[in-house]
């Protein structure tokens, strides 16, 4: 299906966001328009209070600047309030249950949770324990928030999904996990470059390939070759230890100007920062003309206030 025949609908069947697994391309491209919507109205000035009152928990197990600021703001410009509550704050992982602490939450009003933490089954047990909303601020296997935003970066600079070739290289972590998942279901081209050792977890892949189009290969020139996008990550995840060997194959990957030479001349770079120049990317590309690092950083405002619209309102 193609982003631009489908008309929306204004809701979705999913009750929460764990993974984009779980989404049909409808369900997606819903939250793509509702997102591209909601930036209209925050730009002209018009108030767009859909969760007047509304109460959003949003609990840190892994710090971000991102992740943070966009869900406070985005809650507020909803009309609703947000509930910072970082691990010391709380006592799930220090023995409380997760199924107490989300039903301690509903009796508190709270009308939605947002987790970012380490583990994937933290974020399901509080979906299947709870009867509120969860939303998956991050993982270690996925995240959902920041592929729903890459996307809508990608919509909004070529006005299309459907064929448009993104090339991610370095580590096969959580954002190429869940860059692979919306890519193919949406109709992109999506490959994914890395050596052998930090390729993507296999399952994942073959999940992903259900739905579309995806490769994995060790070859830059082949990965590079007609993209239209090119996309990298830092070597090292959030709580992982700096390993000499890793970073020492990931150099092969990284992401400067002869590699940006071997893509379409029209090709955007993308990062979902924080970006450390010299490793992953080099100066001069993820500060010159063709990346839109910061346009994907504002979407993440957007893409969010749609998901929380649609499973909280």
């Amino acid at each position: 299906m193609d982003i631009n025949a489908y008309k929306a609908k204004g809701k979705i069947n999913n009750r929460h966001l764990l993974t984009l697994v779980d989404y049909s391309t409808c369900e997606i491209f819903e939250i793509l328009k509702l997102g591209q919507h909601l930036k209209f109205l925050l730009n002209k000035g018009k108030k767009h209070t859909y969760l007047k009152d509304k109460t959003l928990a949003m609990i840190f197990a892994k710090s971000s600047t991102r992740t943070r600021v966009s869900f406070e703001q985005g809650i507020r410009q909803l009309g609703g309030v947000p509930m910072f509550l970082s691990s010391s704050d709380i006592q799930l992982g220090r023995g409380e249950p997760i199924s107490d602490t989300v039903k301690t939450l509903e009796r508190y009003n709270v009308d939605g949770i947002m987790i970012r933490t380490f583990k994937q089954s933290d974020v399901s047990d509080l979906a299947k324990f709870g009867t509120i909303p969860i939303i998956n601020g991050l993982t270690d296997d996925f995240h959902p928030c920041q592929a729903l935003a890459d996307i809508l970066t990608v919509y909004e600079r070529f006005g299309k999904l459907d064929g448009v070739r993104l090339a991610y290289f370095g580590d096969g972590n959580n954002v190429a996990n869940s860059l692979m998942v919306a890519g193919a279901k949406t109709g992109m081209d999506i490959v994914i470059c890395s050596p052998k050792s930090n390729a993507p977890n296999a399952e994942i892949v073959a999940e992903a390939q259900k739905f579309g189009k995806v490769t994995l290969t060790e070859s830059v020139d082949e990965a590079a070759r007609g993209a239209d996008v090119i996309y990298t990550d830092v070597f090292f995840s959030m709580g992982q230890e700096t390993d000499a060997k890793k970073q020492a194959q990931l150099l092969a990957y990284q992401v400067n100007t002869a590699l940006m030479e071997k893509a379409e001349k029209h090709a955007i770079f993308m990062h979902c920062l924080p970006a450390h120049r010299g490793e992953e990317v080099s100066a001069e590309v993820i500060d010159g003309p063709q990346s839109v690092v910061f346009e994907q950083a504002e979407n993440r405002l957007h893409a969010q206030k749609a998901v929380m619209t649609l499973l909280m309102k």
